[in-house]
């Protein structure tokens, strides 16, 4: 089954404001929305999490300061 996310939840998911999430997409960085209707839009929650996914894959290592 297909799971789609509307905004709200993007932003709760990845913790990003609308606003980052719009310029992300901008840039090419962050997946597009599909169309739901004339003024809805949604992302699908797969690719959501394949985002999710990438990032924490490319990460870079954190030092502990002690």
């Amino acid at each position: 089954m297909t799971v789609i996310f509307k905004l709200k939840k993007v932003c709760e998911i990845t913790t990003l404001s609308k606003a980052t999430i719009y310029r992300e997409i901008k840039q090419g960085k962050f997946p597009a929305p599909i169309q739901l209707t004339d003024r809805s839009v949604g992302w699908l929650m797969s690719e959501i999490e394949e985002w999710i996914n990438n990032k924490a894959k490319n990460r870079k290592g954190y030092h502990l300061l002690n």
